[in-house]
């Protein structure tokens, strides 16, 4: 499945990238995964959508670099402020009216390279925004909750979640792992983790299996609620991942082996929600 567009451009410099790097990391841009060697360097800039657009007959008079932004005019003085304090050789051209129903400005950089932002005046494309979390972890600090009951699976469920912290750009520092005896204890670790003010999300991992008695329903319920009552009284977001499943079975394949590996889930889950949770508290923009 298709999971992003990258598009590769060249810029005159190191300089001019450290530079643009500033720029964009300004305007809300989050920073991806670069690489080095000894013939040259990349920097990624993630944004949250990324569209492919594909022309025929005639190129449109636009540069191949395009930013949707929402406060455009907002932006264009953010531009030009960069400009003057960092943007030595930079040429910003006004706001202007296109033909496909939108306002534009340009901005060309040294070394040819073009970039444009525009903002919709369709009342309809602006309907549809939203706050959304990023997918980067950067920065950002983990708890992970999980449990020393039926490690056959939580193992797994801990295994998945440290992956997708770690190709997300957390830190093993900025990750702390807490075992507890069993599903029960979970509320309580987390509550007072969340608590501690040293992370800025909680990942609750771990494993309950029907049986043939009442207790699962009890333990269920109680682990659930625990955990839910933490995260609303703490403020600090905590992932689900508690597996309530029937067999050993269903619990494997959700562990990794069918169904995806719902600790990968959880880990997910964390990231996107301190990511809105920083967004909501800095303001919507």
């Amino acid at each position: 499945m298709v999971r992003g567009i990258t598009v590769v451009e060249r810029v005159a410099g190191a300089d001019v990238s450290a530079r643009l790097g500033r720029l964009l990391s300004a305007l809300g841009f989050e920073a991806g995964k670069g690489w080095k060697d000894a013939e040259g360097e990349g920097a990624a800039f993630l944004a949250p959508v990324g569209n492919l657009e594909l022309v025929t007959g005639r190129m449109p008079a636009t540069p191949r670099l395009l930013v949707e932004v929402t406060q455009l005019d907002q932006v264009h003085a953010a531009v030009a402020r960069w400009i003057e304090s960092d943007g030595a050789g930079t040429e910003l051209r006004g706001v202007e009216a296109t033909h496909w129903n939108s306002r534009m400005f340009t901005v060309k950089l040294p070394g040819e390279l073009d970039l444009g932002f525009w903002q919709s005046e369709d009342p309809e494309h602006g309907a549809v925004a939203a706050v959304e979390g990023g997918l980067s972890a950067e920065g950002m600090r983990f708890a992970i909750v999980t449990t020393r009951w039926n490690t056959v699976i939580t193992d797994r469920l801990l295994q998945g979640a440290l992956d997708c912290l770690k190709r997300s750009g957390a830190v093993r520092a900025d990750i702390q792992v807490v075992r507890v005896p069993g599903a029960w204890e979970i509320p309580h670790a987390a509550r007072t983790l969340a608590e501690s003010g040293k992370v800025d999300a909680v990942v609750t991992l771990g494993c309950l299996l029907r049986g043939e008695t009442a207790h699962y329903e009890a333990i269920y319920n109680e682990v659930a609620r625990g955990i839910g009552q933490s995260q609303q009284e703490t403020g600090v977001p905590h992932a689900f991942g508690v597996l309530t499943c029937e067999t050993l079975e269903q619990a494997l394949d959700r562990a990794g082996l069918k169904a995806g590996n719902k600790g990968f889930e959880a880990a997910s889950a964390a990231i996107e929600m301190v990511s809105i949770q920083r967004q909501l508290k800095g303001g919507i923009r």
